[in-house]
């Protein structure tokens, strides 16, 4: 089961045309969506301070339209225990604004997940089986325990045994070290 990802679509001058549900619940975490009274304005407001980068040097991916206006927003956005991929894309859209083609921007925020590839990986570097392979799989989504059991559909006591399992494969004493050993893995 993947998560929706958040979607925010801007135009050429960062204001917020449309969003999707799932864009503000990412972006006002741990606040409950339904708390925040001008959704748009908040969106904006969080699309400055943690999406766009205004130090260059950072980490994060580059917009440009013929090498001018170039504007840069993280690669990746924390919400809460969760990660996220933040990708931007130019669109050029056929509306014309005084005779020029209105560009507008389109931000999506993935939930960060491993891939079948790099999970077949761990699965064999540590001898994992299935079943603990698909609750490492979710503590890397920064699911709890109890999340984790309800998606499983076991109980928490199997997750923290499954847990313990791979703590004692990975030679790490936390859940994580768990995380930090396949962040470790993977670059």
């Amino acid at each position: 089961m993947l998560a929706t990802p958040g979607f925010m679509l801007l135009d050429q001058s960062l204001n917020l045309v449309g969003f999707n549900s799932e864009a503000i619940q990412i972006l006002c975490y741990p606040t409950k969506p339904d708390q925040i009274k001008q959704q748009s304005v908040f969106i904006k407001d969080k699309l400055n301070s943690s999406l766009i980068v205004h130090d260059t040097r950072s980490s994060s991916r580059t917009l440009s339209e013929n090498g001018a206006n170039q504007l840069c927003f993280v690669s990746e956005y924390v919400s809460g225990r969760r990660r996220y991929i933040c990708r931007a894309f130019r669109i050029n859209s056929s509306e014309r604004s005084n005779g020029h083609s209105q560009a507008l921007m389109a931000l999506l925020l993935e939930r960060h997940s491993l891939t079948t590839q790099s999970l077949d990986s761990l699965a064999q570097q540590f001898d994992l089986t299935q079943r603990e392979l698909q609750t490492v799989s979710l503590l890397m989504e920064g699911l709890t325990s109890k999340e984790i059991a309800n998606r499983m559909k076991i109980s928490p006591n199997t997750v923290k045994a499954f847990l313990r399992l791979v703590m004692v494969k990975m030679n790490v004493s936390t859940r994580s070290g768990i995380v930090g050993k396949i962040v470790e893995c993977k670059s």
